[in-house]
């Protein structure tokens, strides 16, 4: 989770919003006695994993969730977001080889397809939404933004992080500390400044697994994009770069060199996919094949609404047609010989006032996604938009088959710190709770 800080915030109402269902006959679920715990159901009827609601989920308590957005402080990174709520709730089932997680979130409107491409009649040029809203010197919303909504599970792997079970999230957070600069080779205390991927543990042997929605890695087909944090090198690192150490790291990468050859010699890790699953939907070319470069859609699928532009589609004989050329009014010529016309209609454009802009039916996702591999493919996930919020069900056995201490074990059946993490449009600033304890019944 970039930038993720964690707050404590727990919830004793019982209400569940409404949900999509398979089985009109689901059996009313039970609210949790303990509003910090998720007691996970033992059963030996299991749910599919397509976001339908079964009914043997009636079967496991419902633990509510209210995750607040916190006041980063000075650094203004969760600035216009901070004291947003985002409510829903989360149950968990088990049998002999995998747990299952449902998590409801309520949410007005779906966001799911981060920084689109759309195209600006005032400028001629198509361009790239932000993710995040952006607001004047007086803290004025000038420009909605246009991140995704997410989810995100924290657990502690093999009790190794120390503080895991009674700060969850903050074990590994590092955002508001001084540091001590280095980098000069004269030692300075300095405030930290710029936000960074700094999560990170505070031992070599600590880590934090962590489970993490996202549209352009991996949910697109069915998964749940499996990281994990460490250490990032240690202090002598992290002092380096401003407590922005990046201990954020795929399943499958280890660390080739214990130490970098240059600025901040930090580890160096293997790529364990080296394109992250996807690749950004973008390339320059010239107005009218002569003039100024601009930025334009590498693909595009003329005429979908889609959330996704998958690597197949772009492929010989996939959907997708290639961008080669834009005039300068706009116009995109494809590879087949034909044309878009962004000035026809307004399917393709920002819609309303600057501030409060919704998006046209086809603006083009500026991510083509590929599905996970190997450690990083051990979640199942099920993400469904109901109208009225997203249902997330999610499966991975009770043990995968990580060797390299980068994954949660759950055989043990003991209790598991956890926390949790919600993001509504935006790819940084999210709600947070932590304090969550998962609990099996024997």
């Amino acid at each position: 989770m970039k930038n993720s800080l964690t707050g404590l915030l727990f919830v004793t109402s019982s209400l569940l919003f409404a949900s999509c269902t398979k089985d009109a006959q689901v059996v009313a679920p039970t609210a949790a006695a303990n509003p910090s715990e998720v007691l996970s159901y033992k059963t030996t009827i299991v749910p599919t994993i397509d976001g339908a609601i079964d009914a043997q989920w009636g079967n496991a308590t419902v633990t509510n969730l209210a995750a607040v957005v916190p006041d980063p402080g000075a650094n203004g990174l969760f600035a216009g977001y901070i004291g947003e709520n985002y409510a829903g709730t989360i149950r968990s089932m088990y049998d002999a080889t995998n747990i299952y997680f449902l998590v409801e979130v309520k949410d007005a409107d779906k966001n799911n397809k981060p920084s689109p491409w759309y195209f600006s009649p005032a400028t001629n040029l198509w361009m790239k939404d932000g993710n995040a809203k952006v607001f004047d010197a007086s803290g004025v919303l000038t420009r909605e933004g246009f991140g995704s909504d997410q989810l995100a599970l924290l657990f502690n792997i093999d009790n190794s992080t120390a503080k895991f079970a009674t700060q969850t999230c903050y074990a590994s957070c590092h955002i508001f500390s001084n540091y001590v600069d280095y980098s000069t080779g004269v030692a300075v205390l300095k405030p930290y400044g710029s936000p960074g991927a700094n999560h990170y543990t505070n031992g070599a042997n600590e880590k934090i697994d962590m489970w993490w929605t996202q549209p352009n890695r991996g949910q697109a087909y069915g998964k749940m994009d499996d990281n994990y944090q460490d250490w990032a090198g240690g202090p002598s690192v992290t002092s380096l770069v401003g407590n922005a150490g990046n201990g954020r790291k795929l399943d499958g990468q280890v660390v080739t060199t214990a130490k970098g050859t240059t600025f901040p010699f930090g580890p160096v890790y293997s790529s364990a996919d080296p394109t992250n699953a996807g690749v950004a939907n973008t390339q320059n070319l010239k107005l009218d094949g002569t003039g100024t470069s601009v930025a334009v859609p590498k693909f595009i699928i003329p005429s979908s609404t889609a959330d996704f532009l998958k690597a197949e589609d772009t492929i010989s004989g996939g959907a997708a047609k290639r961008v080669v050329g834009v005039s300068s009014t706009g116009e995109l010529s494809l590879e087949d010989g034909s044309t878009l016309d962004p000035k026809v209609g307004t399917d393709y454009q920002r819609l309303g006032t600057s501030a409060n802009a919704a998006l046209g039916a086809k603006c083009i996702p500026s991510q083509v996604v590929a599905n996970l591999t190997a450690g990083r493919a051990d979640i199942s996930l099920s993400a469904v938009y109901t109208g009225a919020g997203w249902v997330y069900e999610i499966k991975r056995a009770l043990k995968t088959s990580d060797v390299l201490k980068q994954d949660v074990d759950f055989t043990s059946l003991a209790d598991f710190p956890f926390g949790l993490a919600i993001w509504n449009r935006s790819n940084y600033q999210h709600g947070l709770q932590t304090g969550l304890l998962l609990k099996f019944q024997k």
